[in-house]
Order: C-alpha cells, then structure tokens, then sequence
C-alpha cells in the first residue's frame, strides 16, 4: 500500500490500492491519543508490580507496547475487509464467537485467573474471549437489523429473536463468570435495536425484564451479592469485601485538583488491586487529580460522538448494516468505558471490566482496534459513496 495523505475538509486521505481511504481525523488522534496516555499510565502503575513478578521493573511497559503494535496491526486488517463480506458472514461470526465462548469452558484449555475462567491462550497470546465475542454480537446484531429492519420495528418477534441468540451467549458468559461482559452485551444489543426503531412498549418491557433477570442473578450468586453490599457500604468491611472500593476511593482522595505527579501513587504500590488493568482510571485519579480524570472522560466521550456521527452518516446513505455496526460499536465502547470508571469512582458495584484502549492486556486492545479500524472503514465507504454519487454537500454535516 502507498499512502499520500492530502488533508482536506474530507479529513486524512490516503492512498489505497487503486482506491483512497478516507480517515477519520479526529478519531484517529483521540484514538491514539488514548492509547498512548494509557501506556504512560500502565507504565506508572506497574513499575514496581514488574520488579517483583520477573525482577525487570519494564515487564508490563514491553508487554503493552507490543500489545499496542498487535493492536494498530489489527486496526488496519479490520480496516481493509469489506463491508459488504463482514455482513454476508455476521451469522458465521456470530457461531464462531459462540464455539469460543464453549471452548473457554472446556477443562484443560480456558486460563483461570483470580477465580474466573475467561482466557484462552493464541498463538501465544492470553485472549479474553468475551472481548471478541462483544465485537462479533454486534456485527451479528447490525446484520440482523439490516435485513429484517421492519420486523424489528413492527414486531414482538423481531426483537426477541436477536435476543434469544445472544441469550446463549450470555449463558456461556455467566459460567465463567463474567457478569460485566453480560450486561455490556446485553445492553449494547437494546441499544441497537432501539436506535432501529423498535416500538417503545416493546423495548420497555424488554429492559424491565432485563433489569429484573439482573437483580435474580445478583440474589442467585453470593459473590455477586457480596458486591452489591460492599459497594453499597465498602468501609463497613474496608480489610476484606470492600478493600478494592475503598483502595480506589483513596486514590481518588489523595489526587484532589491536581494529583500528587506522575509516578507519585501510594496506592498503586500493592494496596489498589490491578492497578494496571480495572483499576487504572483509579491511578490516574490519584497521580493527574480532576483534571486527568475529566480529560479521560471527555477523550471517550469524543470517540463515542464520532461512532455515533459515523453511524448516522451512514443511515443516511442507506447504508443499515454500517449504520448499527458504528451505532453498536459507539454503544459498547460507551458503555464499558463508563462502567469502568464507574466502578473505580464508587458509583457502581464492581466488574471486571477493562478500560478500552488503556488498561494493560493484549486481547482487548488487539479487539478494540479492530472496532475503530471497522470504524474507520465504514466512514471511508460511505464518504466514497457520497463523493461518487456527487453528494459533496452533505459529508460535512458529519
């Protein structure tokens, strides 16, 4: 591939084959802006972590600069497939997801870790198997939606069906367990098939159920529950149920306006569990205050925008299965990354949950690139589309 970039009110456009690739400027600079904020951060949070476990205080910084490499390298092979061959094959995807969902639960080759068994190893790469499974459920779903988009939006059925596909997924989820994976699942699936359209009624019944499937398998599971109570009331045990809460509301504490410097965390330093994966919004918390918080906040609130501007320009070249895969893509990113620091500020109980394109991990960063690559992808055909149609005047609303 030769690239020659030319910016332009069409934003980065490259070279490509014997077509142009119409990137996404913005996204891309809060995209990689993200992923380089969190490799500092992993840096800061694992140092002494590195010393200890393999006697190189560089051990996870390596790691995460190698898994950033996988990452860009899956970015740009999602960016290159078609978009027309990624919906022909959603329901293959979607069984593929489903097979590796089994495959974790099979004794002898899903990794246990902390509990819970939710990794396989790849070619020598530890992989988070409800990490691509979130990625091809919403491929599946946008495939759905764009061929039965007016049962969707007129029947029952058309709603239940999608749902009850990903209802064995979801099974699967919860055997590993991964509570987290489930809801953000779940709830990026509703999202989408509201945004189609679906009657309100509908959808509202819908997510009542879903709400009360969720409080029974919070009374069902006594670890489960035991989050509910620690986060309700985490310094009513602070040594023991409630010790990751309050570790994260210190850190938070201690960081005020202006945290205490780079590298100056007390909490990281074997008191925040997983400081360097879930936690890690916590860390930026105590050592860049307020002000490092917020900018992470507003970092993913662009990249959200701009999925769901991608997916808007989309729907309206009558695009539908690019439209709910940017729609899905922006929901599931939204909502993990929320959750997240959702979990490390005390407002919800806590998951399992990495925060994308920053916690430390070679599987989830190589699965989201792959989301913004896709991303990527859909812009660039649908502003082809546009400009070949002669449609200048209408990319710049998006």
């Amino acid at each position: 591939m030769t690239t020659q970039a030319i910016r332009g009110s069409r934003g980065l456009v490259l070279k490509w084959g014997a077509g142009r690739f119409y990137l996404d400027t913005i996204l891309l600079s809060v995209s990689l802006a993200l992923m380089l904020f969190g490799f500092v951060m992993v840096s800061s949070a694992s140092l002494h972590l590195g010393e200890k476990m393999a006697s190189d205080s560089f051990y996870f910084p390596k790691h995460q600069l190698a898994h950033i490499v996988l990452g860009l390298a899956a970015g740009w092979a999602a960016a290159k497939v078609r978009l027309d061959t990624l919906e022909r094959h959603s329901r293959s995807l979607f069984w593929v997801g489903i097979a590796l969902l089994v495959l974790v639960l099979i004794p002898g080759v899903g990794k246990s870790v902390n509990g819970s068994v939710r990794w396989i190893n790849l070619f020598g790469l530890r992989v988070q198997v409800s990490e691509v499974f979130k990625l091809v459920a919403a491929i599946y779903v946008a495939g759905y939606i764009s061929r039965h988009l007016e049962t969707v939006r007129t029947s029952v059925k058309g709603m239940l069906f999608p749902l009850s596909l990903l209802s064995i997924g979801a099974v699967l989820l919860l055997k590993e367990p991964d509570f987290g994976a489930t809801a953000v699942v779940m709830a990026t699936a509703l999202g989408m098939l509201f945004l189609a359209g679906a009657r309100l009624w509908v959808f509202a019944s819908l997510l009542g159920l879903v709400a009360v499937a969720g409080t029974l398998l919070i009374f069902t599971a006594e670890y489960r529950l035991k989050r509910v109570l620690s986060f309700l009331d985490p310094w009513a045990d602070p040594l023991n149920s409630g010790f990751q809460l309050t570790q994260a509301l210190i850190a938070f504490g201690r960081g005020e306006w202006q945290g205490v410097g780079l590298g100056s965390s007390v909490q990281k330093l074997f008191y925040l569990p997983e400081a360097h994966t879930d936690f890690l919004f916590s860390v930026i918390g105590e050592e860049l205050g307020l002000w490092g918080a917020t900018t992470v906040i507003l970092l993913f609130a662009v990249v959200v925008w701009r999925a769901l501007a991608i997916g808007r320009l989309a729907e309206r070249s009558g695009k539908l299965f690019a439209a709910f895969l940017a729609y899905g893509i922006g929901l599931w990113l939204g909502l993990q990354s929320f959750i997240n620091m959702g979990v490390n500020m005390g407002m919800l109980p806590t998951k399992g949950l990495t925060l994308p394109l920053m916690s430390y991990g070679g599987g989830s960063m190589m699965v989201v690139c792959a989301a913004i690559g896709l991303l990527f992808r859909i812009r660039s055909e649908v502003v082809a589309s546009f400009l070949g149609n002669g449609r200048k005047g209408v990319w710049p609303s998006a």
